[in-house]
């Protein structure tokens, strides 16, 4: 649902119903992950998707039967063998889909169109929402934020509401969606429930040292794959706004002076462009020691080989220089400052997902892999 909070906000400030379809579990080989949403108002207009296209109609359909009803149900899709068009994943795998009405008159309106707002705005906040239990609790939402601040809950259930806050508040911190199980002693209610647990955070950063013409085209590739971009040269003349049009933030600045400075974390992303060693050896030194998703620097073999022996001697460790990726970039044959940047971009896509880089033509593994929390529930008390 998050990952369509602009456009499904801006309903919200209208008025119109409306029901949302959010991808709760995959299995398998599936197109799009747990928080993947479609949303359908009362005219039948849609936003957004939960499989690319393969049961884009069923999911329709129960939106528009929850419109009606309003009843929040769980649906399960999956392969069919005998028919490849009947309702189902023709990739082979199979997705839970929960289905909750937004409508003006649902006690759970107030609490999801506060997380809309928020995720439209920006901030990192998470939304539980119950997905099976006692049938007055199925649909009920509590939405924590980043500081611990709640709003929303399970009525009469005080300690439900603290458990969840407290579970909610550790997907958030991980970035991650997924199902989350209590059992009825955990739950406090009566009965073991299921949760969606959502999570909107800001977007992930990339941060591009060296104002060349190949961090021009890192830029627009940066922000078209949704990084927050920030690129940074201390060459005022290089470094302007005319050349980076498409940058969030451009910095004059020493690289390394930047980086000890500016906010960094597991999902950021450095990409060294100077191949200089006065501005390399100092920003790698301080990089490669930082908790970052992706440290890479542009260089031939041969700068690459001066570079690690001058970084040893600053007293980096074996360890520390085995995050280095360097030359930058998977090997697609790339000569274009474009076909560089496409390069780079691919290597960062494998880095996060896990992926090889390797074709997937002939290569017998899956498509689409797990990220390292498993796709199933996550099981408490």
């Amino acid at each position: 649902m998050l990952d369509i909070a602009e456009e499904l906000y801006r309903w919200v400030e209208q008025g119109r119903d409306a029901a949302v379809a959010t991808v709760a579990a995959v299995s398998g080989s599936a197109p799009r992950r747990p928080g993947a949403a479609l949303a359908v108002d009362a005219e039948g207009t849609a936003i957004g998707s939960v499989s690319g296209g393969c049961v884009e109609g069923a999911v329709h359909a129960l939106c528009r039967q929850a419109l009606d009803d309003g009843e929040t149900v769980l649906e399960r899709f999956d392969h069919s063998d005998e028919d490849a068009f009947a309702t189902g994943l023709t990739c082979g795998g199979a997705i839970d889909v929960l289905v909750t009405p937004l409508r003006a008159a649902d006690p759970a309106r107030p609490v999801l169109a506060a997380a809309l707002a928020a995720a439209a705005r920006g901030e990192a906040v998470a939304v539980a929402r119950v997905v099976t239990g006692p049938a007055e609790l199925r649909g009920r939402a509590l939405l924590v934020g980043a500081d611990g601040t709640r709003t929303g809950g399970f009525g009469a259930h005080p300690a439900l509401d603290a458990t969840v806050a407290a579970e909610a508040a550790a997907f958030l911190a991980a970035g991650r969606t997924g199902m989350l199980g209590i059992g009825e002693r955990g739950s406090r209610c009566g009965a073991p429930l299921t949760l969606l647990v959502e999570s909107s955070v800001p977007p992930p950063r990339l941060i591009v040292f060296g104002a060349v013409d190949f961090a021009q085209a890192l830029a627009r590739i940066g922000r078209f794959l949704g990084y927050q971009v920030t690129v940074c040269d201390a060459r005022p003349v290089f470094a302007t706004r005319e050349r980076f049009p498409e940058a969030d933030e451009v910095v004059v600045e020493w690289p390394h002076a930047y980086l000890r400075r500016t906010r960094v974390d597991r999902r950021t992303v450095l990409c060294v462009l100077t191949h200089d060693a006065k501005f390399d050896v100092p920003l790698l030194a301080l990089a490669l020691r930082l908790p970052v998703a992706y440290v890479g620097a542009m260089g031939s073999r041969r700068t690459h080989l001066d570079r690690t022996a001058r970084l040893r001697e600053a007293g980096l460790t074996d360890r520390e220089l085995d995050r280095l990726r360097s030359p930058i970039g998977l090997d697609l044959g790339a000569r274009t400052p474009e076909e560089t940047a496409l390069s780079i971009a691919a290597e960062v896509v494998a880095a996060r997902h896990g992926g090889s880089g390797a074709a997937l033509t002939g290569a017998g593994r899956p498509i689409h892999r797990d990220g390292p929390e498993p796709a199933g529930v996550r099981w408490r008390g």
